[in-house]
């Protein structure tokens, strides 16, 4: 029998959960939404969605400002920020009931990981969002491209779980596949964060539209692409060869598109370095695989970080 989850918990309801959360409650799921910053707007005004899929509003949302005040949730949706993974020890408990399942929708590596120490691998798996997703104002979402959500269970005992959340989606307003396994999809999406997040934050906040205008900075971007598959193949997850020209021809839909960890740089938020550069780094030289490129953007978004908070 398929797992078809009657209540879902988002936490970390910032574009990339109010977004999804906001598809699936829009379809009459219950979605309730754990929500610090736009909180009060949210509860007063509801959300806004601006999207390129058909834009929609949604007055009446479930949003707390504590999860102890949600009640048990069959799914719970993780899109927060991997740098707030430790708050998950103290947010996700009074989620969990008997049967609840958690599905990490986070960027970077490590994430399942993190989870299935916590609360036990049968209950975790992963997701990746390949979409154009930025909050532009309190309770308002913009989707401008793609989407689509790829996940699969972190061991083989949720695989029919992941069977029945992939349908729940599709039939309900998020296109959902199901991947082979997390880590070869996670290693894809890294073949664009990595790159494009990177140079976008340490050209000083530029966008996507302007690395693909130059020259140099698009030769890099390619270069590192490769890089990322060559760590990706050597570690068991090869990719296709046609990926980084797919990759581009994708950038070029999205036009001039601000990067979230480039947005979180310039605004003086928290960047997920360790789980998109750092990480990838470490299980790279762990295998004995060249990560030149990769170390250097690491070792210097690391340093950019660093001088910003001094």
């Amino acid at each position: 029998m398929l797992f078809i989850p009657q209540r879902i918990a988002v936490i970390g309801s910032g574009a990339v959960g109010c977004y999804y959360g906001g598809q699936l409650a829009r379809h009459g799921l219950d979605v309730q939404f754990h929500m610090r910053r736009d909180l009060e707007h949210v509860k007063r005004h509801g959300l806004t969605i601006r999207s390129c899929q058909g834009d929609f509003d949604l007055p009446h949302v479930h949003a707390f400002g504590r999860t102890e005040e949600m009640g048990t949730a069959d799914l719970v949706l993780i899109t927060l920020k991997a740098t707030a993974n430790s708050s998950l020890d103290a947010l996700i408990p009074p989620l969990m009931g008997p049967q609840t399942l958690l599905l990490t929708l986070q960027n970077g590596l490590g994430n399942e990981e993190y989870l299935a120490e916590r609360w036990g691998a049968s209950r975790v798996l992963g997701g990746v969002c390949f979409t154009c997703i930025n909050r532009t104002a309190p309770g308002c979402i913009e989707h401008t491209a793609q989407g689509q959500i790829a996940i699969a269970g972190h061991s083989p005992e949720n695989a029919a779980a992941a069977t029945g959340i992939a349908a729940l989606f599709n039939r309900n307003g998020v296109e959902c596949e199901l991947a082979p396994s997390i880590p070869a999809v996670r290693w894809r999406k890294l073949v664009w964060n990595i790159p494009f997040n990177g140079l976008a934050i340490l050209g000083g906040g530029i966008d996507t539209a302007h690395i693909l205008a130059n020259p140099d900075l698009r030769a890099l971007t390619r270069a590192l692409m490769v890089e990322v598959m060559e760590c990706s193949a050597a570690l068991g997850y090869p990719l296709p060869d046609w990926l980084p020209e797919d990759q581009f021809e994708r950038t070029e839909t999205m036009r001039a598109y601000r990067p979230s960890s480039m947005i979180d740089f310039v605004e003086g938020r928290e960047v997920e370095v360790e789980a998109i550069w750092g990480e990838p780094v470490r299980r790279a030289l762990a295998a004995g695989v060249n990560a030149g490129r990769i170390e250097s953007l690491y070792r210097l978004i690391s340093d950019a970080v660093a001088r910003r908070k001094t």
